[in-house]
């Protein structure tokens, strides 16, 4: 099976199809799940940012992807151990509680 060559592989790759090397997030930017326009609106939403590079808001977007990964894959173990492939909130609330770097959340689902 041949390697795949073209934009299209340097894309898959993480890396800028223009070659211009543009900086760590140009081709990476389109791997985001999350909208990036959404994650621009909430951090401008915050009175004390008044500007938000793309690249800061790429990162941000990325970091909550994976604090959503994390979170999300706690939880299914508790669901898991309830014998359902659902997560439901309380499978949150024993992650929360489990977890020592989501005691910041405590309360926050009440």
């Amino acid at each position: 099976m041949a390697a795949a060559v073209g934009p299209e592989a340097a894309v898959a790759a993480g890396e800028d199809a223009g070659g211009s090397g543009a900086g760590p997030c140009a081709g990476a930017a389109r791997s985001a799940r999350l909208p990036l326009a959404r994650v621009k609106a909430l951090v401008k939403a915050d009175p004390d940012v008044s500007l938000a590079s793309q690249e800061a808001v790429f990162v941000l977007a990325r970091a909550a992807e994976l604090f959503v990964e994390t979170i999300a894959k706690d939880a299914y173990v508790y669901a898991q151990q309830g014998k359902r492939k659902t997560l439901q909130r309380k499978d949150l609330d024993n992650a929360i509680e489990a977890v020592d770097e989501f005691a910041f959340l405590e309360g926050t689902l009440d």
